[in-house]
């Protein structure tokens, strides 16, 4: 039960955020808005405030912000399509935008309850646990103490969660690192990475320094990038058959993994601290995808509205209701699909 909930106020807040930067974008253009809903289908409460209808409604599994002349022709001269096209792109993009600073105030609340900033620098070596020796492999490469790395097989590093993909992975047993010794950048060609006692890749430790307004700000600017890279990395590693359709989840799945987060801790702030980082990766997740040209997001519709700015003429307004039908169309037939797949993994 408490994973549930927890599911439904994670997804209530995503979706709630999103709809409310169409909505906020919309009302400082001047465009009307007639109806604005958390979640789908039925009614629960409703209030009608100046020209816009707020509303809660029972699934929390979506939820929209009806604009005058958006869908139809209105002669309305506050409606979408009597806006100029630049707005109504701001408009568009506003939803995915709030999603990523959704997931930076996230990330930052996230690094506050950990209560420090983890750098790049390399603080220590592994040591054997019963003579005291280096069991570190990348220092007999050439890493040193005080490294601060920069760079792994080309790869910008910018944060922890950039080493962690690059050490899970990285097939090659070697990478070629740039790191800043003594203020100079210096190569390092052919590095391992292996504990030799343990067996596993992390063979040393970073430093983490305390929090300051500053670097707690940069850390999660830096963070929500590296986030965002690393779903873009994910996206082309699908299409290029890297990741097959059997890895993608769905709602059930992401609800037992929020069920796994929230219950993962041996107290309260650490189950917190992992339902936060993984709502973080959710929202970002959400806006970066949001923004892909596929009919029936917001991508699309952007796209649409840069042909319009290009050829300084719309689109019809029946083809392109056309493309977003068919795209939601197969949006919930995927949707469909990937459920009974995580429902059938469950089972298993």
């Amino acid at each position: 039960m408490i994973t549930i909930l927890t599911a439904i106020l994670v997804f209530g807040v995503i979706i709630a955020i999103h709809e409310f930067g169409h909505f906020a974008m919309a009302k400082l253009c001047g465009i009307k808005v007639n109806q604005f809903a958390i979640g789908m289908g039925p009614v629960i409460l409703k209030k009608q405030k100046g020209e816009t209808e707020y509303s809660l409604r029972l699934f929390p599994i979506g939820g929209f912000c009806a604009m005058e002349g958006e869908d139809n022709q209105s002669s309305d001269t506050r409606s979408f399509h009597n806006k100029p096209v630049w707005q109504r792109m701001l408009v568009v993009v506003a939803g995915a935008f709030m999603n990523l600073v959704l997931g930076f105030i996230l990330i930052l609340c996230t690094t506050l309850l950990y209560g420090d900033i983890i750098t790049m620098e390399v603080a220590e070596f592994t040591e054997n646990s019963q003579t005291g020796q280096s069991c570190s492999t990348s220092e007999t490469c050439g890493l040193q103490i005080g490294d601060k790395i920069l760079s792994m097989d080309g790869m910008r590093i910018l944060t922890d969660t950039d080493l962690s993909y690059k050490l899970q992975n990285t097939e090659s047993d070697t990478m070629d690192l740039v790191v800043m010794r003594n203020g100079e950048k210096v190569k390092l060609p052919d590095v391992k990475f292996y504990n030799t006692e343990t067996g596993n890749r992390l063979d040393f430790k970073v430093q983490a320094v305390e929090l300051t307004i500053w670097n707690i700000t940069e850390y999660s600017f830096l963070n929500v990038i590296s986030t965002s890279r690393l779903i873009w990395i994910s996206l082309r590693d699908l299409i290029t058959g890297k990741f097959g359709f059997h890895d993608l989840s769905g709602p059930v799945g992401i609800i037992e993994t929020i069920g796994e987060a929230a219950s993962s801790g041996d107290n309260f702030k650490q189950n917190l601290t992992s339902v936060l980082s993984f709502t973080s990766f959710i929202t970002i997740n959400i806006g970066i995808c949001n923004l892909l040209p596929i009919p029936a997001l917001d991508g699309a519709r952007f796209l649409f509205l840069l042909i319009e700015a290009i050829r300084r003429k719309p689109v019809s307004p029946e083809r392109e209701g056309m493309v977003h039908f068919i795209g939601m169309a197969l949006m919930f037939l995927l949707m469909i699909v990937v459920t009974v797949q995580d429902i059938s993994k469950l089972v298993q």
